[in-house]
């Protein structure tokens, strides 16, 4: 009980309400935006034309004067400090990109993994002791190096013609190469991109442009430091999946405490409506990123892939986030702390994967005895909750375009300062989308069946080592149980004529009857937890 206890206290976002001597945000400069209720085409059309109306002149519907009886409309929350820049763009290849945990990696194969649009591979090279990453596709025929195998030299194997290459992208050989013939296998044209990789907070990271100069570019440019994956003192068990919408609004959505009650009802609150005002403000954005005070905590996002959110911050977090810590807080320091880590990785659009983290320094010792897939089938089902209503809501975003979120969407409440933060950087530094270097025209992919949507064999317990063995043990002991209770049944038939009291052959008969219904139980719980749940919020 106490690890689920401390499982439920991780994963959901409690906040306090606000009280009345919290500081609140000065009055906003940006311009008040509506909620258009109107058809998208009607929407577009109030933004390119004007009334030609006698009725209703252009100056009458521009800049409307409301009733005195009606209050003006509220704006979306302020951010307290943003740094002005001039037209500098976020670059998102000049990024280290996280690619999986070292836990769900095995070492005996390659693996199939696209982030930013780019196909790559991840490999453990064992003349090297050191994980790489290079982009899937072998230079012979393109075939996916992803399917090809470690051989007995350690190097990675092409399995389609048996090209071999070594960690840094060398062919090595080319066994359809006369060995009297020229060394065709040391042709640059021959070799495979080899992208900067290294293992940081237990899990791999590449720098998505292999170009030579970027070799040592770690020298000079570190990922993101998570000060509680890096402290001994905390548990940092992981997890990952493949989520079916965008990365803008994955990141948006973990910012969004407020649709906890709701949107995971059941789950992480018993509280149908326990919603509440949430007293949140941004206090500083710059191209790198922003972070922002919470009745918790401190909320920060590093760009582009990293969100946190921590309990009882430590002084050393709080400089660095431009506060000022008092005695008081630096005694909490030693306390009970947790922290929030959802690290958001952009893979092609409409597409993106989460590898989440909730480090605490108590209660270590549950994680050493509880198997950690049991902490994934709660955290998996509270992702499946709202996956389907934020698979459509992208949808909408697209139509109206992303540029446009804040005309479209009416966020006058400081629970949303977050989300707001987060749109603003996206549509200031990155032009409200991800840039995929021409890769994809821009559509989103259809929406597939329900089923297939919520899928989570495919999106999770495949890509878990936790998660995919207890898959497999539990089905071979589904299938033990379905063998021992025929078995009974035959042995109940075979003593029919007397060779075994009744009583014996009612035990067995019971017996069978509770093996068959214990793998029945068991089939479903497989199903429902390793494979597809559904969630139905009407019936909830």
């Amino acid at each position: 009980m106490e690890a689920l206890t401390i499982s439920s206290s991780v994963l959901s976002l409690n906040f306090p309400a606000a009280s009345p001597g919290d500081t609140h945000i000065s009055k906003p400069k940006s311009p008040n935006f509506r909620c258009f209720p109107e058809p998208i085409s009607s929407f577009r059309g109030r933004l390119t034309h004007r009334s030609k109306s006698k009725l209703f002149p252009s100056n009458a519907i521009s800049s409307p004067s409301p009733p005195s009886s009606v209050s003006a409309e509220p704006s979306p929350p302020e951010i307290e400090e943003e740094v002005a820049v001039g037209e500098e763009k976020f670059d998102w290849y000049a990024q280290w990109y996280p690619v999986m945990p070292l836990c769900d990696l095995d070492k005996r194969v390659p693996h199939a993994k696209k982030v930013l649009g780019i196909d790559v591979v991840v490999w453990w090279d064992r003349n090297e002791n050191a994980w790489k990453v290079f982009d899937d596709m072998c230079p012979h025929r393109l075939a996916p190096l992803s399917e090809g195998r470690i051989d007995q030299s350690g190097r990675l194997q092409c399995v389609y013609h048996g090209w071999c290459f070594d960690g840094s992208g060398n062919c090595k050989l080319i066994p359809q190469a006369p060995l009297d013939g020229p060394p065709v296998h040391t042709n640059k044209r021959a070799c495979v991109a080899a992208y900067p990789t290294i293992v940081h907070h237990d899990i791999v990271w590449f720098w998505p442009n292999s170009d030579p100069q970027y070799k040592d570019i770690f020298e000079k440019k570190k990922p993101p430091f998570i000060p509680e994956l890096d402290d001994p003192s905390f548990t940092k068990l992981m997890g990952n999946r493949d989520i079916a919408y965008g990365y803008d609004v994955l990141v948006e959505n973990l910012m969004d405490p407020a649709h906890v009650p709701y949107a995971h009802y059941g789950l992480m609150q018993r509280d149908r409506e326990g919603g509440r005002p949430l007293d949140f403000v941004v206090k500083k954005l710059d191209m790198d990123g922003f972070y922002g005070k919470l009745d918790m905590g401190i909320g920060q996002f590093t760009a582009p892939c990293i969100f946190s959110l921590r309990t009882n911050p430590t002084p050393s977090e709080d400089q660095v986030n431009g506060v000022v810590a008092s005695a008081s807080e630096t005694k909490k320091s030693t306390q009970r702390r947790m922290a929030l880590v959802f690290i958001c990785i952009p893979v092609s659009p409409g597409y993106s994967r989460l590898i989440w983290a909730f480090p605490r320094n108590f209660g270590v010792w549950l994680d050493k005895i509880i198997p950690r897939w049991m902490f994934h089938v709660p955290q998996n089902l509270i992702l499946d909750s709202d996956l389907y209503l934020l698979h459509l809501e992208e949808r909408k975003i697209k139509e109206f375009g992303p540029t446009n979120w804040q005309k479209a969407c009416f966020v006058p409440t400081k629970s949303d300062a977050l989300v707001v933060g987060f749109r603003r950087w996206f549509n200031k530094y990155a032009g409200g989308e991800v840039d995929w270097r021409g890769k994809y025209s821009g559509d989103l992919p259809p929406t597939p069946p329900r089923e297939q949507l919520l899928d989570r064999y495919w999106t999770h317990t495949v890509n878990c080592q936790s998660c995919s063995k207890a898959h497999k043990s539990l089905n071979a002991l589904e299938t033990i149980l379905q063998v021992v209770a025929v078995g009974l049944v035959c042995v109940v038939a075979a003593t029919m004529q007397g060779a075994m009291s009744t009583a014996a052959r009612t035990g067995l008969a019971i017996l069978a009857t509770a093996c068959f219904a214990a793998s029945r139980l068991l089939a479903h719980f497989v199903h429902k937890n390793f494979r597809y749940h559904d969630y139905n919020h009407a019936f909830v």
